[in-house]
């Protein structure tokens, strides 16, 4: 398959999460299908409609963002430099994952020092940047309606996204923008069905390498085990 952009995640394993995650959005990154939503008990919003915006990336927690290739670089080349940043890097562990509601759509996002997990997705943004494209001017013009702080605009020309080194913030997103009490309301639906999901610890110990189709979605390439320390 084609890709049109390229991304570095981190994809839940086979397990509860991961098969909480495909089913929540509909779409499995890992099969490249989509699948049936789950019935929650307590929720009365239909979940097609609060995931239509994640929904094309997959459930994931973003590392480095979507971008396309850089001029005169290869997708092999991505892959190989990738799994070469992975076999040094370590793996981290955090307390847990815990559902959230981030401005207006909710998320995953982990308990605990994050630090080490913000370390690790510095280096890969840094590492591979090589191979990222300049974002367009109708890219940049998109990300400054989020009205950026003076240090996202900073991330923004340096590393093609606003919200990355002292600005990242890990999480695996759940919906797209809601307002703040149906955000509530589905936030309290979605929590117990949560319960015997959410791994503690939470361990991330491989990355993923996504592409974009032709069709907007995102597909799982490769996985890189992260060996450093091993």
């Amino acid at each position: 398959m084609n890709f049109q952009r390229y991304a570095i995640y981190y994809t839940a394993p086979p397990g509860p999460l991961a098969d909480f995650g495909a089913a929540w959005l509909g779409w499995d990154i890992a099969t490249g299908l989509p699948i049936q939503h789950p019935i929650i008990q307590g929720l009365s919003d239909d979940i097609a409609e609060l995931t239509n915006t994640p929904r094309k990336y997959g459930f994931h927690g973003t590392v480095k963002p979507p971008f396309r290739l850089a001029e005169g670089t290869t997708a092999r080349e991505l892959s190989r430099a990738t799994a070469a940043l992975c076999k040094e890097a370590r793996p981290v562990t955090l307390q847990g994952l815990e559902l959230a509601q981030l401005g207006r759509f909710l998320a995953l996002i982990p308990t605990g020092d994050a630090f080490p997990l913000a370390q690790l997705a510095a280096q890969i943004v840094k590492e591979l940047d090589h191979y990222r494209a300049p974002p367009t001017e109708a890219e940049l013009t998109k990300r400054r309606q989020a009205n950026l702080s003076e240090r996202q605009e900073a991330n923004l020309i340096a590393w093609g996204y606003p919200y990355v080194m002292e600005d990242f913030k890990f999480h695996l997103t759940l919906t797209g923008k809601l307002q703040k009490t149906r955000a509530t309301a589905v936030h309290d639906a979605l929590k117990p069905a949560l319960v015997n999901t959410l791994p503690k610890p939470f361990r991330i110990d491989h990355l993923t390498l996504a592409g974009e189709g032709r069709d907007g979605r995102f597909y799982q390439i490769e996985q890189f085990p992260l060996l450093g320390g091993a």
